[in-house]
């Protein structure tokens, strides 16, 4: 094969640094976003940031005492200020001039030297911090103490105390802990079951069990005001018949206990008052806060669209390098730094113009939703939008992926304005989120004693006009963590 060299011309689509990073940005949640902020912010030293985060937290002193510096405020215009160069076109994004601190001048004198604020009684106003939750570990310890005398017999409960997990239950059996014991300790069985025991009396009741029915056994056999009769045939249905019991299998139950709807009904009542995980209370989970990017308010026109101001950073680009940078006196890096800061504030405002464009436009076609509900959903597809704005498909999946809008309704996430759709008898189209609510509505009506199975529910919203096979009702009903009939039926 012979070698040689040939020129030729084409064309192909690039992506430049700066839409790569626009399309970064755009994807980002809230969350992403303030923490990708905060490494260009940290990298880049010619742009800087306008609102602080911590403007509203409250600042202590190394002695605990409160600050006595007020919240920042907009600084205003220093003498020769008039003078200095304006910053280019393009170099703020929100705009707004540097914040600084306030002054202290209104304080009522009651601040002393130590920077600490005095009341009438001449104390201290320092903060009362909140205290560390308490653990199951500390909680089931802390009763041994008071409870446990011997010192062999507290290291038998602490080793079972380790064992067991968040919820309360002991997750290795004692042979399995009797097993790792050295032998020269000679600990015999009977005394890891005589420690499980002590245990198993502590608060909260109902903990060292090893499955669910001994941990609902042992708050059964603690509680009080409850009649022999009653509290027996419990025991029986959850140390015997439990899985009856939570299929929910009554005309067995009835049988095996030869009783009728009444006592099982109050045997029922009992076991229902029982918590299947008592260490739960003990959890240190943290709830997570969603912030909304765009709120939706009711307007005498209609429904107004605006972004969240608490969420959109205020960015502007250094005036002391940018007047350096004009006066020749920066070249190479901090140039480049420039044109990235530049570009880092234009993406951050056309990615909040993007959000609020393409929140308007679902507000526009789901008016029926802000004024009635999530029954009144129309169908909705990525392409609709896309098409009214002159966008992409895959723009409009990056703006509505984690990105969420506070209503009269609640908080939801654009992406659930959007939904497929079932044809109904009139020809028409209805949303599957209208559906999904439909069917909440129809079982949260129900008879308890005679719930309504898929294939009624399917008949329901036929009689509605909507076309709906059984299996698809299912598939809703599941989606919605709805159980089936069986486990919806009671006495």
């Amino acid at each position: 094969m012979k070698q040689s060299l040939q020129l030729r011309t084409s064309q192909h689509l690039a992506l430049t640094p700066q839409l790569q990073q626009s399309i970064r940005l755009l994807q980002l949640s809230t969350l992403e976003l303030h923490q990708e902020l905060e490494q260009l912010l940290s990298d880049n030293p010619l742009l800087e940031r306008l609102d602080d985060p911590l403007d509203h937290s409250v600042r202590l002193l190394g002695d605990g005492a409160i600050s006595s510096t007020s919240t920042p405020t907009e600084a205003a215009p220093e003498p020769g200020a008039q003078d200095a160069p304006a910053p280019a076109e393009g170099e703020g994004f929100e705009g707004g001039e540097a914040d600084s601190p306030a002054s202290s001048s209104d304080n009522d004198g009651e601040w002393g030297d130590l920077g600490r604020a005095k009341t009438s009684d001449d104390e201290d106003s320092r903060p009362q911090l909140e205290a560390s939750a308490t653990t199951l570990r500390e909680h089931l310890m802390e009763q041994m103490r008071v409870t446990v005398l011997e010192a062999r017999d507290r290291a038998l409960v602490e080793l079972i105390v380790d064992a067991i997990d968040d919820n309360g239950y002991l997750t290795e059996t004692l042979e399995e802990i009797h097993e790792r014991m050295p032998p020269e300790l000679e600990i015999d069985i009977d005394e890891l079951r005589t420690a499980l025991a002590l245990l198993q009396s502590f608060d909260p009741v109902g903990v060292g069990a090893r499955n669910a029915s001994e941990c609902l056994a042992l708050q059964i056999r603690r509680m009080p005001c409850v009649a022999l009769v009653t509290r027996r045939m419990a025991l029986t249905i959850v140390e015997n018949h439990l899985t009856w019991f939570a299929q929910r299998e009554f005309n067995k139950l009835k049988k095996a206990l030869d009783c009728d709807d009444e006592d099982l009904r109050e045997a029922q009542t009992v076991i229902r008052q029982c918590n299947p995980h008592p260490g739960a209370e003990f959890a240190s989970d943290v709830s997570d806060y969603v912030v909304p990017d765009v709120i939706v308010r009711k307007a005498k026109n209609g429904w107004s669209v605006m972004l969240n101001n608490d969420v959109m950073p205020r960015l502007r680009v250094n005036s002391m390098y940018a007047a350096l940078l004009k006066q020749g006196k920066g070249e190479g890096q901090m140039g480049a730094q420039l044109q990235e800061a530049k570009w880092l504030i234009k993406n951050m405002r056309q990615r909040f113009d993007t959000i609020l464009r393409v929140a308007e436009a679902i507000v526009e076609r789901q008016r029926n939703f802000f004024s009635h509900g999530a029954v009144a959903m129309r169908p909705l597809v990525l392409r609709e939008i896309a098409d009214t704005l002159g966008l992409h498909e895959s723009t409009i999946s990056r703006v509505t992926t984690q990105k969420y809008m506070m209503t009269p309704h609640g908080m939801f996430e654009l992406k659930y304005f959007f939904g497929s759709h079932v044809a109904t008898e009139a020809g028409g189209e209805a949303s599957s989120t209208a559906i999904r609510a439909l069917i909440v509505q129809l079982t949260s009506a129900e008879d308890p004693k005679s719930p309504l199975s898929d294939s009624k529910i399917a008949d329901m919203l036929g009689e509605q006009g909507m076309v709906i096979a059984r299996r698809t009702v299912a598939k809703y009903r599941e989606a919605l963590k709805i159980p089936p009939v069986a486990l919806r039926k009671c006495l």
